[in-house]
Parts: C-alpha cells; structure tokens; sequence
C-alpha cells in the first residue's frame, strides 16, 4: 500500500498568471468574448492542486484529475492577475479532495471541487500503452 500519511486535510496550493491574450475564450476556443477562458481558469485550480499535494506523494506515484465541478462567475481582462488556491479537504485511500478557488484583482472569479486520484506511474503508462496495442 502507498503511504499517504504526508498528505493531510488543510495542505494549501496556489497557482497564479497575468492573462494575456493566448488564456482568452477566443484563442482557446471556448467562446468569443475577450477574457480568461474557463478552460484556462479550470488548468490554474488543477496546477494549485499539484502545488499543494504533488510533492508529497511517494516516488513512483503521481495524482491525476479525476472529477471537477467547477463555477466560473465572474469574467477577468487580458492583463489582470488571477490566483487560484486549492485545499486539501479530505484524503480517502488513494482519493484527495480539494476545494478550488480562484481571484483575479477584483472579485472570486471561480470555486468547485476537484479529485484527483494517485497512481503508480509504471502500472499507469502500462495500462495506456495496452491501449496502442488493442487497439
């Protein structure tokens, strides 16, 4: 069994970016409107979850996004900053739950949940080469 005992409710991660043009609805193809695409805001909660948990995770083994259930509320312009924050909130096995945040320069601009499960890498890449292989 891997040891998870490193990772306890409450870790915290951050992940920040000025958006810039490319992080736009446009230029992702997630819409048309000139601000931070949702896919790009969902990437930086992701990132904040690594950031709070990925370096406790044994040698061999890495988390994977699972589950997101995510707002997107308010819109952010090209040029303002945008801080999303993950926390720890449960571990279940191999299971973390984290609640998701992210701020730009004025307002919570998103929040949800986000799961992520841990797996050992080599069994992981095995599985998904057996995929090429069937296929």
């Amino acid at each position: 069994m891997t040891d998870l005992s490193k990772l306890t409710p409450g870790l915290v991660g951050h992940a920040e970016l000025i958006v810039a043009d490319e992080h736009t609805a446009p230029r992702i193809g997630s819409g048309r409107v000139r601000v931070l695409a949702t896919p790009v805001m969902i990437n930086l909660m992701e990132a904040a979850a690594l950031d709070a948990a990925e370096n406790l995770i044994p040698a061999g083994h890495q988390s994977l996004g699972t589950h997101l259930d995510v707002r997107h509320i308010a819109a952010t312009p090209v040029g303002m900053k945008v801080r999303a924050t993950a926390r720890l909130m449960s571990v279940d096995g191999r299971t973390l739950e984290f609640h998701v945040e992210a701020h730009d320069e004025k307002d919570l601009i998103g929040d949800g949940r986000h799961v992520r499960l841990v797996v050992n890498v080599e069994r992981f890449d095995r599985r998904v080469q057996a995929k090429l292989s069937n296929g």
